[in-house]
């Protein structure tokens, strides 16, 4: 194990293993709605060359990145767990994690991106206004 990621218990490691990078339940619903909107997107992809983060959701035309968050990976003020276990390696984690979606948010809107952040526990069709408003230039 490397000196700068803690043990974890096989049980832990085998459910965060299991966690899938794209294609969640909140995706997949926020896509549905967008979708039966007429609306069609990238999945997945980097909104700017030679940017390793990628979006859940891209219009390049329009220069809009959807990000849908995760309450655990991405703090969510109402949602947001702080695990017991390696618990200062897991609030750097955590924190780092906040740290780059700002960074990301920042890169994009100095390129003249608008980013619309989706948290998973947020209503589809509401999310989907949002990002609606967004196309639209709201």
């Amino acid at each position: 194990m490397s000196a700068d990621r803690p043990a974890t218990d096989a049980k832990t490691s085998a459910r965060l293993s299991k966690q899938k990078r794209r294609d969640t339940k909140p995706e997949v619903a926020l896509r549905r709605a967008l979708h039966r909107r007429g609306l069609r997107y990238f999945v997945d992809r980097a909104p700017l060359k030679g940017m390793r983060r990628r979006a859940d959701l891209v219009f390049p035309r329009r220069k809009v990145a959807v990000y849908v968050d995760g309450c655990f990976w991405h703090s969510c003020p109402i949602h947001a767990t702080k695990p017991r276990n390696n618990a200062q390696w897991w609030a750097d984690k955590l924190a780092a994690n906040v740290a780059r979606d700002r960074d990301t948010d920042r890169r994009l809107i100095d390129e003249g991106w608008r980013v619309v952040r989706i948290w998973e526990h947020e209503d589809p069709t509401v999310a989907a206004d949002r990002v609606v408003d967004e196309l639209s230039g709201a």
